[in-house]
């Protein structure tokens, strides 16, 4: 195990124990029960091509420290820019203000966490070269040109992302991780006969270059184009009320957005979430449960330590219709008499943390996928989203379908797009009468934001039926 003095992250922020003691010292100077660091170093490059053409390419390094004192439910917080030692003890100062209380003492000695890692790569982004990046740009952009002639404007972004932490706390203990990201996205615009469409796909995980094989490549750039293509026979369908199938897979995002918010500890201690007093109450059928997971592999989603140190988990959220837990950070978990959860997460060491996600999505169930279609007699199939909007406190939804299809007489019929659903999460999720067992984890480039934050997350839920409680805002 690694003494702080000796461990590599240590070096790369120049910082030693004396500075750090002095810190938390600083930090708790009038009166917090506790006090954190966050330290945090990112080298992040990117990529645009198009029309075949690099139109931008950046490397840039963003560095500093976040320094959090706490008492009760209140959170004083500063950070710095500069990890000089005088400007890292302004910082603790500044932070301090918020306590008034007995000094406490900070720990005279730390110690390392061991954590599992989930994201394990052979080689780290600081080792790829550039000429390593431009030719997988490159040639997916060649292999979506190819695919359909009527293919007119190709667009494809790349970002890779190395990121390492420090979390020291007062308990004593210091933390690190580094976690890698690297993300390709594929946008599509085809003409036929003077009528455009456009459409994209992405794939972003906590991968190395190794990842980016020619058949990874290549499936992004079909769903890009598939995608595209189907949008030239699609229809807006008939308004109303009426059943709505969620395809396995990036459907998750409603879970996440009108179900998974309201299930963030810090709305319920609050009591703005609709689930405020349901825990242990029947929330959905039997058949569900939904868990938010950090230990997916080399999941966008996955985290080896949240951002507050303490090591992430799989959590049950709701198991056979009862909602079970919360997700919790270290202030909430305190104020419920329960575990952190692993789920205290940031934007960066400019940023206090919150509960938020991880990777969130629903387990199979006891149905098949032609069982769900063959029970709708009119209806529709949502498949990719691109917008929506939603309460978290209650829940109310509003999403726009991008691509989609007509279910008629229990038969896929045609299919559509340019569809708004309206509904509520608590109230959809009540009204699931079946799910497939074929539960996808969606690996697209998704970002959660909360409160001005932005962190990256995963979803996935396997094909559902919804059969009532939401609105089609198709064709009048």
């Amino acid at each position: 195990m690694h003494t702080l003095e000796t461990h590599p992250f240590a070096t790369l922020f120049g910082i030693d124990e004396s500075v750090v003691a002095q810190a938390l010292s600083e930090a708790m100077s009038r009166g917090a029960e506790f006090a954190d660091l966050y330290f945090q170093h990112v080298r992040t490059t990117s990529l645009s091509l198009e029309d075949g053409i690099i139109s931008r390419a950046s490397t840039g390094v963003d560095q500093g420290v976040g320094i959090r004192a706490v008492i009760g439910d209140q959170v004083g917080y500063a950070f710095s820019e500069s990890l000089e030692a005088d400007a890292i003890y302004v910082a603790a100062r500044t932070a301090a203000a918020i306590a008034e209380g007995t000094k406490n003492v900070p720990p005279q000695h730390l110690q390392g966490r061991d954590v599992d890692n989930y994201y394990a790569i052979d080689r780290g982004w600081d080792e790829v070269n550039i000429t390593e990046r431009l030719p997988l740009v490159q040639s997916a952009e060649t292999m979506t040109r190819a695919m359909d002639p009527s293919i007119e404007k190709v667009s494809v972004g790349w970002m890779d992302r190395d990121e390492r932490v420090l979390i020291v706390t007062s308990d004593g203990v210091f933390s690190t991780d580094r976690r890698p990201m690297a993300t390709l996205y594929c946008s599509v615009t085809a003409n036929k006969n003077g009528v455009r469409q456009s459409n994209g796909a992405s794939v972003s995980r906590r991968e190395g270059i190794d990842y980016f094989t020619e058949e990874n490549i290549r499936e992004v750039c079909h769903k890009a184009v598939d995608r595209t293509m189907i949008l030239f026979e699609a229809q807006r369908p008939p308004a109303g009320e009426m059943p709505v199938v969620l395809a396995a897979g990036a459907s998750g995002i409603l879970l996440h957005e009108a179900i998974g918010h309201g299930l963030e500890a810090d709305f319920n201690r609050k009591g703005t979430s609709i689930y405020a007093t349901m825990m242990n109450e029947k929330v959905a059928p039997d058949f569900v449960t939904i868990v938010d997971d950090g230990l997916q592999e080399n999941d966008r989603g996955a985290l080896n330590i949240d951002d507050e140190g303490q090591a992430t988990s799989c959590t049950t959220l709701i198991e056979n219709g009862v909602l079970k837990s919360y997700l919790h950070d270290r202030i909430s978990a305190k104020h419920y008499g329960v575990s952190p959860t692993g789920s205290g997460r940031r934007e960066s060491f400019r940023h206090v943390p919150m509960p938020r996600m991880r990777s969130t999505y629903m387990l199979d169930g006891p149905h098949s996928r032609d069982e769900i279609i063959r029970a709708v007699d009119y209806g529709i199939i949502a498949d990719t989203f691109t917008n929506g909007q939603v309460q978290i406190g209650a829940g109310d939804f509003t999403f726009y379908i991008k691509n989609g299809w007509l279910i008629e007489g229990g038969e896929i019929t045609a299919p559509i797009k340019d569809v708004n659903i309206i509904g509520n999460g608590p109230e959809a999720l009540k009204n699931v009468v079946m799910a497939a067992g074929d539960a996808v984890l969606d690996d697209g480039s998704w970002t959660c934001g909360k409160n001005g934050q932005g962190v990256p997350v995963s979803m996935g839920v396997p094909t559902m039926l919804v059969e009532k409680s939401m609105t089609v805002g198709g064709v009048n």
